[in-house]
């Protein structure tokens, strides 16, 4: 397996890579070590599109958050994945908040922010009235937005192939080896203990929260990577509408703070708290729930703990500089994408065009395709068709008249579909369709997805897996067992 460039990780960094690489007439692999791109911390993302303006002036992080704001919308029309504009209120609550305020919205402007406004009190309670009284004012930005950041990272990729890249997935790389041509990648796959070699002439480190021990494999790294936890919790559907915007608190050195999300399905999130933890620490707790649910409180303060149907923790890959480490690298041929915490999501268009800048001075030719084709399919989404839609499509294919989950009213033609363009678990097809996001959390549709992967898949029922690995819901029956 020969290619012009291997990009290592296949979360929504190492997606958006992989897209615009497959613009260009090369060989390109993204290798991943979960069974499907966008499992590791992109699904745990809280889906904000930052509107631009809270970056640090002078920082790549905020420069970057910027143009991959503007990149979104086009992305969006051609992929087909949930996103839209719906703004977001910074909220003060003291006279020193207040300033706070006025030099994010000067530091936007100056980066050309469109819309910033001020609200007082009078204005926060006419568009957001079950915000505290206590808020004395906040700032308003309407190029803020919401996306399914999963969802993005399955079309980047799909994209992706459908232009000529491959996927080499649940490979773990245990060694890279500089060679005459490039570089050597080694990568096991599952328990095999030899693992196959991948020969590439350029490699991006794109590999999240391991990006430093990557970059240490051809001495390319000198830079660490922390893992910064944040707890989130998703709200039941009745709390639809309950906010319209994504409500922040003024920000702190180190977090964004605690926020009211509404995300793009409708549904509400609060979070994330922001704690150091090991690498592979996904763990929720009491402590970090009190802490999101007293900060979601004091911006909205009817939301409550009763609501929550379901809570999980991301993990941010923070660099020791707390910067974007993207670029060149002292190695020849080895371009990083490292550190890729908030607002990494927003920056992800942006990101992947400053990768493939530095690719091209290390010396890749890149030759456009004239067949580039830039749109995939838009996947059925049957709750969001009027009836007459609904009925068409059903004497069209009987699949769309068959219930998976009545939570989110998700039908087989839809299941069938995921797993058709890749869903291989049962959280592949829940991030595409959103059968198991619902108010029972999967417990009426879990064995109808089990059933259709063993279908489509020709695989045992007990062969299907929550996300791959050992993650198996099924065991065989033991033998002599009643």
């Amino acid at each position: 397996m020969r290619y012009d460039v291997a990009v290592i990780g296949g979360g929504v960094i190492g997606c958006a890579i992989a897209r615009e690489l497959s613009r260009y007439h090369l060989r390109a692999v993204v290798i991943e070590r979960e069974c499907e791109v966008g499992l590791g911390t992109s699904k745990a993302n809280s889906g904000i599109i930052h509107a631009g303006h809270h970056g640090a002036e002078g920082s790549l992080k905020g420069e970057l958050e910027w143009r991959g704001n503007q990149m979104w919308d086009a992305l969006a029309d051609d992929l087909h994945f949930g996103f839209k504009r719906v703004g977001d209120l910074t909220c003060a609550f003291d006279e020193d908040q207040r300033a706070t305020l006025r030099q994010i919205m000067e530091q936007g402007k100056r980066r050309g922010v469109p819309g910033l406004e001020l609200w007082g009190p009078e204005r926060i309670r006419r568009e957001e009235p079950h915000l505290s009284h206590d808020i004395v004012e906040a700032l308003y930005a309407p190029t803020a937005g919401v996306v399914n950041p999963y969802e993005a990272c399955f079309m980047l990729a799909e994209s992706a192939v459908r232009n000529g890249v491959d996927l080499a997935l649940e490979r773990t790389v245990v060694g890279i080896r500089p060679s005459e041509k490039g570089f050597e990648i080694a990568a096991v796959v599952g328990d095999d203990a030899t693992p196959e070699l991948i020969k590439a002439r350029f490699v991006v480190d794109a590999a999240g929260l391991h990006a430093d021990a990557i970059a240490d494999m051809v001495e390319a790294g000198g830079f660490r990577i922390r893992a910064r936890k944040g707890e989130e919790y998703l709200l039941d559907k009745r709390l639809v509408g309950y906010v319209k915007r994504v409500i922040f608190p003024c920000p702190t050195p180190t977090s964004k703070g605690i926020l009211v999300i509404p995300t793009y399905d409708g549904t509400l999130m609060v979070g994330p708290t922001a704690t150091w933890a090991d690498k592979d620490d996904l763990a929720t707790t009491a402590e970090g729930s009190a802490e999101v649910f007293a900060g979601a409180r004091k911006l909205a303060p009817g939301i409550s703990e009763k609501d929550c149907i379901a809570e999980f923790a991301g993990l941010r890959a923070v660099s020791d500089t707390e910067e974007f480490i993207l670029g060149p690298s002292r190695v020849a041929g080895f371009v990083l994408a490292a550190g890729m915490q908030s607002p990494a999501l927003t920056a992800a268009p942006a990101v992947a065009t400053v990768v493939l800048d530095a690719l091209r001075d290390d010396g890749l030719e890149l030759v456009a395709k004239d067949d580039f084709e830039p749109g995939v399919p838009a996947p059925v989404r049957f709750a969001e068709l009027s009836s007459a839609e609904q009925r068409s499509l059903v004497a069209r294919d009987p699949a769309y008249a068959r219930l998976v989950c009545r939570c989110e009213i998700v039908t087989e033609g839809e299941v069938r579909d995921a797993i058709d363009r890749g869903a291989r678990t049962l959280d592949g097809i829940k991030f595409r369709t959103r059968a198991g996001m619902g108010r029972c959390q999967g417990g009426f549709c879990t064995w109808g997805c089990m059933e259709l992967l063993h279908e489509r898949l020709g695989i045992p029922l007990t062969a299907v897996t929550k996300r791959g690995g050992d993650s198996y819901v099924a065991i065989p029956r033991l033998e002599g067992a009643a």
